[in-house]
């Protein structure tokens, strides 16, 4: 379905965000950045895709979820990603879990459990209100030491942990035409819907002229300016602990390799992944993958340590995910496998983990399989 226009917003199911938007086009004077467009479109409050509050993470459609994550496919994902929890916080001396992007509370609730009263204090940062209301539903039984932020603390002693929250902030789309690179901005068309307009740029990806040569007319891609912003002021605050960030993506040299030539923004409905963001505004997910190179560089440069980089499935391997497969039933197993598979998220999605005022510590998952010289 294309977006209404002005002409015929009452009628459609998202018309207030869609008048948001025309809003923000008309008031950057005809033509807006796709970042801002992507961040109207997931977070306007009240309005914005992850604010409206419907249910987004779900295993099945007949659920009116769009896509799962790992803590809705397996329990033992939590579990497993408890173990290496628990090491940081012993040589943090902490007793503090920090989530950035709760979702539906899943992670936090396992973590939570596995943890025991090794957490006395679990704080979470969530810009959406209505995520918000089903975490708190959801984290119920945990009591008081669940509490939630409106934004980090001046100071973090302890361990941070984000699970597919990165892909969700918004990206600068570039646009290559065989010549110089283009920013990718959206405007109202004439026929009261959604369009792309590029403007020429400085902003460029994160590699040289030569591999731009190589690159066919009409390549698209992303840059994580705001991802790498966020790393970059979790690093002065975080004082004493680790940080660790699972998320589908790759190393630069993977994610602006000429051939991936189309980008990597996607868009999730109904368990079912298309390519344009600006059809059905507000009704799905919109994310792009993570230029993990970037994260790693912005979080060295601004004091953190990187600890290591692999896939998931050597991380939760290397965390004890085979052992607690051993009492599991046939369909819990069969679950599980998807978090491992090579076709599924075993591959794709990747961890990063990131430290401070931690010298000497070896966290459980990286212990084999490490892929930091990639980066």
């Amino acid at each position: 379905m294309q977006p209404s226009g002005p002409a015929s917003l009452s009628a459609h199911p998202h018309a207030p965000l869609h008048a948001r938007l025309f809003q923000a086009i008309a008031e950057a004077g005809g033509w807006l950045p796709f970042e801002r467009f992507m961040a109207i479109a997931l977070y306007a409050p009240g309005l914005g895709y992850y604010a409206r509050g419907s249910r987004q993470f779900g295993l099945f459609p007949a659920s009116g979820s769009d896509f799962v994550t790992a803590p809705e496919l397996s329990p033992l994902f939590g579990r497993a990603l408890a173990r290496q929890v628990a090491q940081a916080l012993d040589a943090a001396q902490a007793d503090t879990v920090f989530e950035f992007g709760a979702g539906s509370g899943a992670l936090a609730a396992q973590l939570l459990q596995a943890l025991g009263d090794r957490v006395r204090h679990y704080a979470i940062v969530d810009v959406s209100g209505s995520l918000r209301a089903r975490q708190a539903e959801r984290l119920a039984p945990f009591g008081s030491r669940v509490r939630w932020l409106d934004a980090w603390p001046e100071q973090l002693h302890g361990v941070v942990v984000g699970n597919e929250v990165l892909d969700a902030m918004p990206v600068t789309l570039l646009h290559w035409d065989g010549a110089r690179w283009h920013e990718r901005g959206v405007v109202a068309t004439a026929a009261g819907g959604f369009g792309w307009d590029d403007r020429p740029t400085a902003l460029r990806p994160p590699t040289d002229a030569a591999l731009d040569a190589a690159r066919p007319p009409g390549t698209v891609t992303e840059i994580h300016r705001q991802a790498q912003a966020y790393v970059r002021s979790l690093a002065p605050r975080l004082r004493r602990g680790a940080a660790f960030f699972i998320d589908y993506g790759f190393p630069e040299a993977e994610y602006y390799h000429p051939q991936r030539s189309g980008g990597t923004l996607m868009c999730h409905r109904a368990h079912r992944a298309d390519a344009d963001p600006l059809a059905d505004v507000g009704a799905k997910d919109i994310t792009a993958h993570v230029d993990f190179s970037a994260l790693a560089l912005a979080a060295q440069d601004a004091g953190l340590e990187v600890l290591g980089y692999t896939t998931q499935a050597r991380f939760l391997i290397n965390c004890g995910l085979l052992g607690l497969l051993a009492g599991a039933g046939p369909r819990e197993t069969a679950a599980a496998q998807k978090l491992l598979n090579e076709h599924e998220m075993g591959e794709l999605f990747k961890v990063l983990g990131l430290a401070r005022g931690l010298p000497g510590f070896e966290p459980l998952g990286f212990t084999a399989g490490d892929r930091s010289h990639t980066l």
